[in-house]
C-alpha cells in the first residue's frame, strides 16, 4: 500500500509516498481502507522530532492519528464491526496511508450522511476540545474565551461549550470573524489590547478560558479569569507550567467520539474542512498547516 512516511526528520521536504506492507489486523482489530485522514499540528510535531508522551517513535515512522474509512478485514476475535462498515476512528500513529489496523474499540460507526472528508478530520480535535472544556468544568451559564476558535479545536470547542450551556468568546483574525458568529460565538481580534476588547465584551467577567492557539494567549487569560484552575492550554505547556494553569490533555475514548457525532447528526456540530490533499500532496498539506491561519482541518485522502 501507499502511506505518507517520515524517513527522517526535518521539514515538509522529507516526506516521502513510499510502498509499504499492507498491514494485517492483530486479534481484536480491524482493518480499515482509509477514504479521509486528519493532519493535526501534532502531526508537524513528530516530523520535526517531537515524541509524544509515552510513545516510541520509530522511522521511517507513518503519521496520522485520526481517520475515516471502510472496514476490510476482521482481526482474530475482532466483535462489534463487518467488512463494509463505515467507520471513524483513531490511534496513535498510521493513518495517512491506504490502510489502517486499530483496535475494534477505538471506532464508531460514521453518520450515513457525514462527508468523508469531516469523518476523517473529527477525532482529534473534537476529542481534544472535548477534554478540555471538561477539564475546566465548562457548564451553563459560564462565559468562556476560547484562543484559536476559528482552528480545528476551536470550531469544536466553540459549538461544544455552547451546546453545553455556555456563551462563548472566541478569538479569530477579522477575516474569520463571521465564521465564528456563524458558531455561535462573539468574535474578537487577538494581539495587543486583546484583554480590554474581552472586558468590553464580558463585563460580566469571564469565567474560563481554553488556549488552543498559543502565541501569548495564556498571559492574557491570567489577567481575565481569576480562577486558574479554570485557565487551560492545549498547545503552549510551557507557559503553563510558568503560570500555574492547566495542561488539558487526556484519553482519547470511542464514547466520547460517538458523543460528537451524535451531535453532528443532530445539527448542533459544523466542522469545517480547509483543503484536502492526495497523500502524494503531504508535503503541501504540512505547509498549510504550518501556517497557522487554517480554517478548521487540513485532510489526506488516500
Amino acid at each position: 500500500m501507499k502511506a505518507v512516511t517520515v524517513p527522517e526528520f526535518g521539514d515538509p521536504e522529507v516526506l516521502s509516498v513510499t510502498e509499504v506492507a499492507t498491514p494485517a489486523p492483530a486479534p481484536g482489530e480491524v482493518r480499515v481502507r482509509v477514504r479521509a485522514a486528519g493532519l493535526q499540528p501534532a502531526d508537524l510535531a513528530v516530523r520535526d522530532g517531537w515524541t509524544p508522551p509515552g510513545a516510541t517513535v520509530e522511522l521511517p515512522v507513518v503519521l496520522g492519528n485520526e481517520f475515516a474509512g471502510v472496514v476490510d478485514r476482521l482481526g482474530a476475535g475482532a466483535s462489534g464491526w463487518r467488512t463494509g462498515d463505515e467507520v471513524l476512528g483513531f490511534r496513535l500513529f498510521g493513518g495517512h496511508a491506504e490502510y489502517v489496523t486499530v483496535d475494534c474499540a477505538q471506532l464508531v460507526a460514521k453518520p450515513a450522511g457525514m462527508p468523508w472528508e469531516q469523518a476523517g478530520s473529527l477525532s482529534a480535535s473534537g476529542q481534544t476540545a472535548h477534554v478540555a472544556l471538561s477539564g475546566l468544568k465548562v457548564g451553563p451559564g459560564d462565559t468562556v474565551l476560547v484562543h484559536g476558535a476559528a482552528g480545528g479545536v476551536g470550531t469544536v470547542a466553540v459549538q461544544l461549550a455552547r451546546a453545553w450551556g455556555a456563551t462563548v468568546i472566541g478569538t479569530a483574525s477579522e477575516r474569520n470573524h463571521d465564521y465564528l458568529r456563524g458558531l455561535g460565538a462573539v468574535p474578537v481580534t487577538y494581539g495587543p489590547g486583546l484583554a480590554d476588547r474581552v472586558r468590553a465584551l464580558a463585563p460580566g467577567g469571564v469565567d474560563a478560558a481554553l488556549d488552543a492557539a498559543g502565541r501569548g494567549a495564556l498571559d492574557a487569560s491570567v489577567e481575565l479569569v481569576a480562577d486558574r484552575d479554570r485557565i487551560g492550554t492545549v498547545t503552549d505547556f510551557r507557559a503553563a507550567r510558568r503560570l500555574g494553569v492547566q495542561m488539558l490533555r487526556g484519553p482519547r475514548t470511542a464514547a466520547r467520539l460517538a458523543e460528537l457525532t451524535a451531535l453532528w447528526e443532530a445539527g448542533g456540530l459544523r466542522l469545517e474542512v480547509a483543503g484536502t490533499f492526495p497523500l502524494e500532496r503531504a508535503a503541501d498539506a504540512h505547509r498549510l498547516v504550518a501556517g497557522g491561519h487554517v480554517r478548521g482541518k487540513v485532510v489526506l485522502t488516500p
